[in-house]
């Protein structure tokens, strides 16, 4: 009967191949054990499709993209607002250029801002006159020619027109005047018509929120700026998929930026659940941040390494015994079942623990051919 089967075709080869398989071990008396090895040719692996992997070494496994918002770390965003209401005179930067630290933005034409020069002139003014009071009445008095009072009296005004003069200092270095344009306009130097806005330190403009020719108030939003030098990504996973394991003893695995050529390190595992029963792995950006920008969404590759011995196969490289996962080894003279645990797996990928050692060769196809023969018509498949 077995040899009217095979002469069918070559679709039966398989077939009556494991079945030839399964009584050889069945003869060996060695079926269905553990480390037991069973006899196959490389003839046999060609017909029954069989494929090998070689193991290198320990390895995280791959794990499954998920989506990730690209977001900037807190104090790297810069809002670049009105200092003085004005007219925007001139627009000198575009969005997504980069600019140093005190580069000029724009220029604003403002009334106000010429106020505010004036208000120092005349303080600076007072301040000076008061000072020479003070010397005056200090010399008189040292002359005996009037009461020390009146020195006293000198003292308190010169203090109170210092104060109005740092007051208005104060209210121009807001504007974003530089001291040494503050030092001019106290001596008596030309007040200025318009204000250049400058950008506080390095950065991208991400945004503009105005256009030459606008009227903007005080305190209004003109640009936005942001350092990319360092960039966090926001994770959403399912909350039963918390990669508790990648923020153990900081031996995490880098997540790979699907497409990117980019790498992130994770730094944080959000507490709260969302409504849609995710919740948020937060990481940051050490690699490729120059490919990627604020608030676009891209696929990250969380890898879920459980065991820093174990070893990265594909799920179908396993095959179960009742409770029990094996892998099959190749030997000089077929095959060995060794006895697995899984550590992780993630999508199609396992990571496993076992006597498993670098250069041996795992079975990762055809495996339900190679669990028969290893079982025999003795070992059941239970």
């Amino acid at each position: 009967m077995s040899a009217h089967l095979c002469s069918r075709g070559a679709l039966r080869a398989a077939v009556c191949l494991s079945l030839a398989l399964s009584n050889a071990v069945l003869v060996s008396a060695l079926a269905a054990e553990p480390n037991a090895e069973f006899a196959v040719s490389a003839a046999q692996m060609k017909t029954l499709g069989v494929t090998l992997l070689k193991l290198e070494q320990p390895a995280a496994i791959a794990g499954i993209a998920y989506a990730a918002k690209v977001t900037l770390p807190p104090g790297q965003e810069q809002m670049v607002s009105a200092p003085v209401a004005g007219v925007v005179d001139q627009l000198l930067v575009g969005e997504q250029q980069a600019v140093k630290a005190g580069q000029p933005l724009l220029r604003l034409n403002s009334p106000q801002f010429g106020e505010m020069q004036l208000k120092l002139l005349e303080a600076a003014s007072r301040a000076r006159l008061s000072q020479q009071t003070l010397q005056r009445e200090k010399a008189l008095l040292t002359e005996g020619i009037i009461p020390e009072r009146r020195v006293q009296e000198a003292e308190a005004a010169a203090q109170d027109d210092a104060a109005r003069q740092r007051q208005a200092e104060a209210a121009l270095r807001l504007a974003g005047i530089d001291a040494g344009s503050i030092r001019r306009i106290a001596a008596g130097g030309t007040v200025q018509d318009g204000v250049v806005v400058r950008a506080r330190a390095a950065g991208v403009v991400l945004g503009v929120d105005i256009k030459p020719g606008q009227r903007v108030q005080e305190a209004d939003a003109l640009l936005r700026l942001a350092s990319l030098q360092t960039l966090w990504l926001d994770i959403a996973m399912p909350a039963d998929r918390q990669p508790a394991t990648l923020l153990k003893d900081n031996k995490a695995a880098a997540i790979e930026i699907v497409g990117r050529d980019a790498v992130a390190m994770p730094l944080s595992v959000g507490a709260m659940v969302s409504d849609s029963q995710t919740v948020t792995l937060r990481a940051r950006v050490t690699r490729g941040a120059d490919r990627l920008r604020p608030g676009e969404v891209v696929q990250a590759r969380v890898p879920f390494a459980a065991n820093a011995a174990g070893w990265a196969l594909p799920l179908q490289a396993l095959a179960r015994q009742d409770d029990q996962a094996y892998v099959f080894v190749r030997t000089d003279k077929g095959f060995i079942a060794r006895p697995v645990s899984v550590a992780s797996s993630a999508g199609a990928s396992v990571q496993v623990t076992g006597e498993l050692k670098p250069g041996q060769e795992v079975a990762t196809a055809s495996v339900i051919a190679l669990k028969a023969a290893w079982q025999g018509k003795s070992g059941g498949d239970k």
